[in-house]
């Protein structure tokens, strides 16, 4: 007769703790993915519902840019930034 196998179904809650081999480990493999001028940046909950993507974030935040009105050097107006700051 053999044996039924059970099956280990993974829990759902975290462990008080977890073992890590320091000696095993590798460089991140997804860092040479991202850009060296890349920063994050935390939406409150309420604002990260509007969007589904990075890159809809970032199409929406050039549009601002290029509406801000420019100074006289060229420059974006230092009121509007703090304003939008």
């Amino acid at each position: 007769m053999s044996r039924a196998r059970r099956q280990n179904k993974p829990k759902a809650e975290m462990r008080s703790g977890y073992e890590f081999d320091y000696k095993r480990a590798r460089p991140n493999r997804f860092a040479p993915r991202l850009q060296a001028t890349a920063i994050a940046v935390v939406l409150d909950p309420d604002v990260a519902r509007v969007f589904n993507s990075s890159e809809s974030v970032n199409k929406l935040l050039r549009s601002v840019i290029a509406a801000v009105p420019k100074g006289r050097n060229g420059a974006k107006s230092a009121k509007l930034r703090r304003k939008l700051s």
